[in-house]
Parts: C-alpha cells; sequence; structure tokens
C-alpha cells in the first residue's frame, strides 16, 4: 500500500535527525511547506548515498538494508530502479524512493536534475579518481552542487532563472570541498581520494601514501588552495541566497556559516586537521544561526562566478558522461 504524504513527511523527517543533525538545525528556519519539501528531498538523497555506500545514514550498515552485500554496479542499479519508478508516480516500496516521487509532483523538478545527481552515484559505484581540478570540481557539482540546484527549486526558484541556481549549485560546490578536505583520512580508509592527482604528482606524495605521517605536512598546501575554492563558490552562493524569501535566505546562509566552518577550520588548523574529525559543536551552530539572522538582513558583498560553474561544469560533463560503470572518459 502506498504511503501518505504525512507518512512520507514523517519517515524524512526521522531521516533527516539520524543523517544530519546540522542539517535538520538549519531546516527549523524554513516555513513549514518548505522544510517538508526540504525533508523530502534529503531522504532521498540519503538513501541513494546509503545504497551507494553499503550504509545506513552515513554508518556501518546493519544486515538487511536494501543494498546490501551487493557488488557496487548492482548498487547504482537499484538507485536508479527504484528512482525510475518515484519518478513515474508507481510505489517503490521505499518511503525514501517515493519521497522524491511526492516531491516532482508538488514542485517543477526536472528529470535532468535527477539525472545530474545520479549521474554522481555512478562515479562513485567505480574506482573512479579525479586527475585535475576541474575533474574535482566536476564531482563536487554532481554531489552536492547538484543537489544544491534541486533545493532551490523546492525553495520556489523558476527553473528557468540560470542565474540564481547556478549560484545554488556553488553552495552544493563549496560544502563539498570542504567535505574532501574534512574526509582526508576516512576516504583513504575506504580506498577514495578525492584529492586531483596532477596536485598529489605536485607535491610528490605516491599513490595510497596520502595519509602516510610524512606526507601530512605535504597536504597542507592543496588542502589550503582547496578550501580557497570553497570560499570562492560559497561567496557567489551568498548572492544568490539574497533572492530568496526572508526565512529561506536565513536558513541557507545559516547552512553556509555551519558547512563553510569546516573548511574553515581544517585549514586554520594545517597539519593537525586529521588529528580528530573537525565538526562544528551545538554552540558554535547557534552563534552560526544568530550571525546568519543579521547576514539574511544586509545585502551580500558582490562575488562573480567561479571560472566553473554549473553551466560551465555541466557542459564539460556531457562531452564526457559518466557510464554506468562510474567512469569518465578523458
Amino acid at each position: 500500500m502506498a504511503s501518505s504524504r504525512a507518512q512520507l513527511v514523517e519517515a524524512a523527517r526521522r531521516s533527516i535527525r539520524r543523517g544530519s543533525k546540522s542539517f535538520a538545525s538549519a531546516s527549523r528556519l524554513f516555513d513549514r511547506t518548505t522544510r517538508e519539501r526540504v525533508w523530502l528531498l534529503y531522504a532521498w538523497c540519503r538513501a541513494c548515498d546509503d545504497i551507494a555506500d553499503d550504509q545506513d545514514h552515513g554508518h556501518a550498515a546493519r544486515p538487511g538494508p536494501v543494498g546490501s552485500g551487493m557488488a557496487p554496479e548492482n548498487r547504482l542499479a537499484t538507485i536508479r530502479t527504484l528512482t525510475e519508478l518515484a519518478i513515474a508516480g508507481e510505489d517503490s516500496g521505499s518511503p525514501a524512493f517515493d519521497a522524491l516521487g511526492l516531491l516532482m509532483r508538488e514542485v517543477p523538478l526536472t528529470r535532468a536534475m535527477v539525472e545530474d545527481v545520479l549521474a554522481g552515484f555512478a562515479l562513485d559505484a567505480d574506482e573512479w579518481r579525479p586527475r585535475s581540478e576541474a575533474d574535482m570540481l566536476r564531482y563536487c557539482y554532481h554531489v552536492a552542487g547538484a543537489v544544491g540546484v534541486m533545493m532551490a527549486v523546492v525553495m520556489g526558484v523558476s527553473a528557468e532563472d540560470d542565474d540564481t541556481l547556478d549560484r545554488a549549485c556553488d553552495l552544493g560546490i563549496a560544502f563539498q570541498l570542504g567535505n574532501i578536505v574534512r574526509d582526508v583520512w576516512e576516504d583513504d580508509a575506504q580506498g577514495r581520494c578525492y584529492l586531483p592527482v596532477e596536485w598529489l604528482v605536485e607535491a610528490d606524495i605516491p599513490p595510497g601514501e596520502i595519509t602516510k605521517p610524512h606526507y601530512r605536512h605535504a597536504l597542507v598546501p592543496m588542502v589550503a588552495h582547496a578550501c580557497a575554492l570553497a570560499r570562492e563558490y560559497e561567496a557567489s552562493a551568498r548572492v544568490g541566497a539574497a533572492r530568496l524569501a526572508f526565512r529561506q535566505r536565513w536558513a541557507v546562509l545559516s547552512a553556509a556559516n555551519i558547512y563553510g566552518g569546516i573548511a574553515r577550520e581544517v585549514e586554520r588548523l594545517g597539519a593537525h586537521a586529521w588529528d580528530h574529525r573537525v565538526h562544528t559543536g551545538k554552540l558554535d551552530k547557534l552563534r552560526m544561526v544568530i550571525a546568519a539572522y543579521g547576514e539574511a538582513k544586509r545585502d551580500p558583498e558582490p562575488a562573480p562566478h567561479p571560472a566553473l560553474s554549473r553551466r560551465e561544469l555541466n557542459a564539460m560533463a556531457s562531452k564526457n558522461p559518466p557510464r554506468m560503470d562510474g567512469r569518465m572518459d578523458h
């Protein structure tokens, strides 16, 4: 039996509370309708991510969840099948995927927007690694920037407002750059590295040895560069946020302060950034939300689009799309 809207919203609320306390806190600033729709989108993204990584809300999977024990290519196929069922308005058997179907009936999200996000899971389905800075930014675009675009539409931005959607994408890219620099050690433990191969070669760090103690100081300059990129994308996003309704603007700027703080803290800590996983405490989050309230009442500093924003990265992806096995042809 298909779930009711109330049931899907409740399941999504539980998902965001388990998966992202920071995002759950920021979502409280939205009006009720927007808040519920943000939860619905989060639930789908979280479920896709968990299937792709064989996890449960970002943690080691317990026996039995969808995708458990599957080969990576089969996990990707599962994500795509369940998503297609949801888009078609059919019962997928998963509240998180049905949440996407409900959301697409309520707001003008497009299949192309969904496909941009799925392309990120295709990249992670195999042993794809970024060779260049542009590759890294394309990855950030698919796994986070494309979600930012969908979030903007959920908040009421027109699907025809390319400039604002570009800036929403920029915020997602900034967030993902922060995740990359924070999670170098965790990613390495899973056999992954999202810092460009060209950067590692320039720093004389051999493949697979990025977390060796004697290379830690060599990581600092490249991480600082990634953090500078994150600031550039975040500044662009703040210009776009000023075009939203006040409560939405406040929520977005709160998220920018909280997640942007990750990259800033990693950069501040330098070689000690990976002694412990960088996170934002409750008191710091409260300060950032309060600061965002004041920021939401002021005009943002002017900021240009980064050289590689949504449309440029999308054009690159169109010329060189990820294959279903997760690889990109160079």
